[in-house]
């Protein structure tokens, strides 16, 4: 096992009607005025969004209001948040909605107090040093962005997305109501369960040896959303498979599940080409492009894939370790098939002969080079894409 610092400041509020203490809560924090940060509509015909001003009037919390993030948040957005933030003297963002919104957020929050512009903590030019504090009201699980100290933009312009992490972006609180995800539509959810599985997967496959605790710890929240899953999609009120998803995306995000082992990443890196040329949903692309990545790396770590296999699939080992980790493989690809997401690049709509284009910004994006259970090249990545397109 690694070393490692595992610092996870956030107060979750999980449960029902728990919305209600968003007033006290922000006040707690030092929040004197808000910046109330939403997507489209859904927020305002639910209901969500009137009743979160009416907890923030009763505590005499002063707020504005920017809605319009979409998925796979822009730049262009950023840009607006920040000028209204510094034109209204705000202090304090919260984001009500899911990953996009809280992306979004974060990056508003880490762009006020600086002086240059926020892109340039996505090219690695500079660390964020201050940030606002940034609190949520999570509508979808998926992202895990309520916990982590992550963002993800893209740059609508050259169609980059990228991402970046600071202690300073981790919320302050997050409110987590499994009702407020009751009426999501079966692909939205489905999308959040790719996702949330993929950030485990991306910290469970490593080369890091003696790292059982949290093997288990992945291997865990792994089997809970397979149970949970089938589930939620069946009975979409089913208040305790919600509840279960919900937090299960965000342990597989806020850190936990990473402690003492090097992560990969590589998945995310080849999918936020896909999401950023296409506009696809990022877990339908996760679904597409993960068990393309297993496929052509399980040689190199192939006892990594046998554990997958036998404990979290609860598939029996043969005395064939290529076939047996090739089974895991089709298990995780078979389930994602079941839920209803894309495991092609047909299913998906993207398309085999954009995979130059997706390589071009993907060296720009990683510098050429891209994880580390195996370390990919853009020749490796190329290979990767054309497995994703085939879907064999």
């Amino acid at each position: 096992m690694n070393n490692f610092r595992f610092w996870s400041p956030t107060e979750f509020v999980f449960g029902k009607n728990t919305v209600k203490h968003v007033g006290e809560l922000v006040k707690k924090q030092g929040g004197t005025k808000v910046l109330i940060h939403y997507g489209g509509q859904s927020a305002i015909r639910s209901g969500l969004l009137a009743e979160v001003e009416n907890y923030l009037q009763n505590e005499f919390v002063e707020y504005v209001k920017l809605g319009g993030v979409q998925p796979n948040p822009v730049d262009t957005l950023v840009y607006q948040g920040i000028e209204v933030c510094r034109k209204e003297n705000v202090n304090f963002i919260l984001a009500i909605g899911g990953g996009s919104v809280i992306d979004s957020a974060k990056a508003i929050a880490a762009g006020v107090p600086y002086a240059g512009d926020f892109w340039n903590f996505f090219e690695g030019k500079v660390t964020i040093n201050r940030a606002l504090p940034v609190a949520t009201v999570l509508t979808i699980p998926a992202a895990g962005s309520e916990g982590s100290p992550n963002t993800v933009i893209t740059k609508e312009k050259e169609r980059l997305k990228r991402g970046h992490g600071s202690p300073l972006l981790r919320p302050v609180f997050s409110i987590m109501d499994p009702v407020l995800t009751f009426t999501l539509p079966a692909n939205q959810t489905a999308y959040g369960i790719a996702d949330m599985m993929a950030h485990v997967m991306e910290r469970y496959f490593t080369q890091t040896p003696g790292v059982e605790t949290t093997d288990r710890l992945c291997e865990a929240v792994l089997l809970a959303i397979i149970k949970e899953a089938p589930l939620v999609l069946k009975e979409p009120e089913n208040y305790d498979a919600r509840a279960n998803i919900m937090w299960a995306g965000t342990i597989a995000h806020n850190g936990i599940c990473g402690a003492g082992r090097e992560e990969d990443w590589a998945t995310h890196g080849l999918e936020h080409e896909l999401s950023a040329l296409y506009g696809v949903a990022h877990g339908a692309g996760l679904a597409v492009m993960f068990p393309a990545w297993m496929q052509y790396v399980y040689t190199s770590g192939i006892d990594r894939f046998v554990q997958f296999t036998t404990r979290v699939w609860r598939i029996e080992a043969t005395n064939d370790r290529k076939e047996t980790a090739l089974k895991g493989i089709r298990a995780l690809k078979n389930f994602f098939s079941s839920l209803g997401l894309p495991v092609n690049f047909e299913q998906l709509g993207a398309d085999k002969k954009d995979i130059d284009r997706l390589l071009q910004t993907l060296e720009i994006n990683s510098g050429g080079t891209l994880g580390n259970f195996r370390k990919l090249d853009m020749a490796d990545a190329r290979a990767i894409y054309e497995i994703a397109a085939s879907g064999n």
